[in-house]
């Protein structure tokens, strides 16, 4: 199963589109943005593949971002949560609490996704595989990643627009 990850759009609207068609093209079957959505429309262009959303520390109105998440029948994670896709167990989070990254990370999940920093990681810490896909706003390249769980393959993908 192939999914899409992103992260730290702050209400960039076209450059979130614009990471969803690539996503969809790619094959994905699910996305997952880590955070610092800000806006509801960013969340509407999400619409048309199966998501999975968190708060991060620029999301202040969450009850919007909440019901935008729900009418396009995505699934709200709150600050983070845990969901099992393709038999592996996966944490999201947007990394800027870190009691929520140590409640996660004590489920000894397979991954955790995660933003806040604006940079890309892949790194192995314990049993779980950490990864940041990076940014679309405040970041040079502006970048996102497919990542096939049935083979733990990560592609970092640029993004332009």
């Amino acid at each position: 199963m192939l999914i899409g990850l992103f992260s730290d759009t702050h209400d960039q609207v076209e450059r979130a589109r614009a990471a969803v068609r690539q996503f969809r093209d790619a094959g994905a079957r699910a996305i997952i943005h880590c955070g610092d959505l800000t806006t509801p429309a960013v969340v509407e262009a999400c619409e048309g593949i199966p998501g999975y959303f968190v708060f991060g520390n620029c999301d202040y109105d969450r009850a919007a971002l909440a019901a935008a998440i729900g009418r396009i029948g995505g699934t709200c994670l709150g600050d983070g949560g845990l969901v099992t896709l393709a038999d592996r167990r996966i944490a999201v989070t947007h990394g800027h609490l870190d009691a929520e990254v140590r409640r996660l990370t004590a489920e000894r999940p397979d991954y955790l996704f995660y933003g806040h920093t604006h940079r890309r990681e892949d790194a192995m810490r314990g049993p779980t595989r950490w990864i940041n896909p990076g940014a679309l706003h405040r970041a040079n390249p502006w970048t996102m990643a497919t990542l096939d769980l049935a083979s733990s393959r990560l592609e970092m993908l640029t993004i332009c627009n």
